[in-house]
């Protein structure tokens, strides 16, 4: 005689083999993976974890040098390979390339100065000529030819600063009228600069001229 009793088959134990089942069935799975337990770090954080600790700016020059040094004794680069190196720089910084240029001429309202001294013919170009022939008028033996060049290349000087003066503020009022919206620090200096651009001879200025004179500006 089967008296009554509670079964031995437990819900709850049923559920919890269940799980297992399903849990084994996933880690058996190829595609399966398993959770890291904590948050995966951002890239620049792993990054910064190689790398190390970034070294503080040096504070003075001589500091500057000496970390130059060991960077370059713990990366020694070939005297060819150097040489390449400054070769590029040179031919990017004399195309003009805004990356490799110096501060002074960077951006495009220094290009845009830079364009309209390029495409006029300026007396100022005869400024290195001119100090030449004053250099030589005092090797000459002769007062009164060394009178006559001196009162001419002053007379010169005269007509180069009055025309540096005027294009300085021509080119500052075009530069205020292409760039609007560049603050003040920008478009500041630009009349002295277009000033000694339009002093230097056409075939030593950096970076070389884009236009010829009488070109148009583009826009």
């Amino acid at each position: 005689m089967r008296f009554l009793r509670r079964s031995t088959t437990d819900p709850a134990a049923d559920d919890s083999a269940a799980e297992t089942a399903v849990v084994d069935s996933q880690a058996t799975s190829k595609s399966y993976t398993p959770g890291k337990g904590k948050a995966t770090p951002k890239r620049r954080e792993a990054e910064g974890r190689r790398r190390g600790p970034v070294a503080a700016p040096p504070t003075s020059m001589r500091e500057a040098m000496k970390r130059n040094k060991e960077l370059r004794k713990a990366n020694p680069v070939s005297k060819e390979d150097r040489k390449e190196a400054a070769r590029v720089r040179r031919e990017r910084m004399m195309s003009g390339d805004d990356k490799y240029l110096p501060p002074r001429d960077k951006g495009p309202v220094k290009a845009y100065v830079r364009d309209l001294v390029d495409s006029r013919r300026n007396i100022l170009g005869l400024f290195m000529p001119l100090a030449i022939l004053v250099f030589l008028a005092l090797l000459v033996p002769a007062p009164a030819v060394q009178q006559y060049i001196t009162l001419v290349c002053m007379a010169m000087l005269l007509v180069m600063a009055i025309e540096g003066f005027v294009n300085g503020r021509k080119i500052s009022k075009l530069v205020r009228e292409r760039f609007p919206k560049e603050p003040s620090t920008a478009t500041r200096g630009v009349g002295w600069y277009a000033f000694v651009r339009a002093s230097q001879i056409r075939k030593l200025r950096v970076p070389k001229p884009r236009l010829k004179a009488g070109d148009p500006i583009p826009n």
